[in-house]
């Protein structure tokens, strides 16, 4: 008997964009519904990139380890290590030069994490930790050594130069326009998207380039092949004559230094102040948790920063009331869910999503403000939330974590 067609399955491409519309639509009628503007805005957009980059550029971090079979929970250390080698490296020799100190600084963070998981077979969540908290201290050590006779205080640099910004100036005025006509889908498209063209620095189109650039090369090449090879099969590389020890050593660098850049855009970019103590605030785990959300793969980490930065930088802009009219979107989202896992006849998973609905509406009914306390941890629990929803469909590399020693396979 001939075998089933198989279906046709829309390429990652249209249905990024797929979910973009979707995306912008329920934050559209969000925003007309509950009267705060802040969602769509310009101003909102712009600050979500400048916050999802960090996140971004530490997930793909973790990707490039974790393809190779190596838990890289050291990214917030090497991140560490990146944001005070940006200012170093920014207050003597300008922001390329910064920029360049940072991946250095990442870089050789994975450098040591490399040498305890790969050479010496540490457990990888033991060693991460450990970077963690030796990125920690060897910052605030040359922080007080270094930074203190120059600005008087050893938890912050001097003001170091930051990246000029550019901008699509004939396309930006022309989305202005739309934005101002507050025409309910067609303004709020154009505020989103006139952020992404305004005020966009060097190292922000650098990320966004290094998100193709990181599928080429680890699904298109024989050395991204090799590379993933090792993440999934050490010991059947190794027999067909594949460096497992090599390709390791070198994704776990690039991650690094990935990180390291992920800390240098908290420094080199508009609004920030040097090196500051602290200034990751777990940036290095969001990142981690955005690489899990996009399932090990580049496209889905874009997401997964892009949403975490939403709602980091919401926060920041609109405070409570535009936190709670994200929750009301978040409501609506849920409903379309629920609708299609009755469609699909999916009963438990329908159940589940009209509690969580239930539960975010009379969150949002029974407040007109969020504490202010509160706010600054948006991103975190969004972060949860996001973890426990998307858990069921997540396939992480087969040895990723696992032990390896070479010649196990003789």
């Amino acid at each position: 008997m001939p075998s089933a067609p198989r279906k046709r399955r829309l390429p990652g491409w249209a249905r990024g964009v797929l979910w973009a519309v979707g995306v912008i639509a329920v934050l559209s009628t969000a925003s007309y519904l509950t009267g705060v503007n802040t969602l769509t805005s310009t101003n909102m957009s712009q600050i979500a990139v400048r916050l999802a980059l960090p996140i971004l550029l530490a997930g793909l971090g973790g990707l490039w380890s974790e393809r190779s079979g190596v838990v890289n929970i050291g990214l917030e250390g090497m991140m560490i290590l990146g944001t005070w080698g940006a200012a170093f490296g920014a207050y003597y020799g300008g922001v390329w030069v910064g920029l360049g100190a940072a991946i250095l600084c990442g870089a050789l963070g994975g450098l040591l994490h490399a040498v305890a998981t790969v050479t010496f077979n540490v457990n990888h969540i033991v060693s991460g930790v450990a970077i963690n908290l030796l990125g920690l201290g060897v910052a605030k050590y040359l922080s007080t050594l270094i930074f203190q006779p120059l600005s008087g205080n050893p938890r912050q640099s001097p003001p170091v130069p930051t990246f000029d910004t550019y901008s699509a100036s004939f396309l930006s005025d022309w989305l202005s326009g739309l934005e101002k006509q507050q025409r309910v889908g067609i303004s709020d498209a154009a505020g989103l998207i006139n952020g992404l063209i305004t005020g966009v620095s060097p190292l922000t189109m650098i990320a966004i380039v290094l998100v193709p650039v990181s599928y080429l090369v680890l699904w298109r090449t024989r050395f991204g092949l090799r590379l993933r090879s090792c993440g999934e099969n050490p010991v059947a590389a190794e027999s067909l004559g594949v460096s497992v020890y090599r390709y390791k050593y070198l994704a776990v660098l690039i991650s690094g230094g990935l990180a390291g850049m992920g800390g240098a855009s908290l420094v080199l970019l508009s609004g920030g102040a040097g090196y500051l103590e602290g200034q990751t605030n777990n940036r290095g785990y969001i990142g981690l948790a955005a690489m899990i959300f996009g399932n090990w793969r580049p496209g889905g980490l874009v997401g997964g920063a892009a949403l975490f930065g939403y709602a980091d930088g919401l926060q920041l802009s609109g405070g409570g009331k535009a936190v709670l009219a994200l929750m009301y979107g978040m409501v609506l989202l849920l409903v379309v869910l629920v609708v299609v896992q009755l469609i699909r006849r999916k009963w438990l998973a329908a159940a589940l999503g009209v509690a969580g609905a239930g539960v975010l509406y009379w969150i949002y009914w029974a407040n007109e403000d969020l504490p202010s306390d509160l706010t600054p941890y948006t991103a975190h629990f969004v972060t949860l939330i996001v973890l426990a929803t998307a858990s069921q469909r997540l396939r992480m590399p087969r040895a990723d974590g696992v032990g390896y020693r070479r010649g196990e396979g003789g």
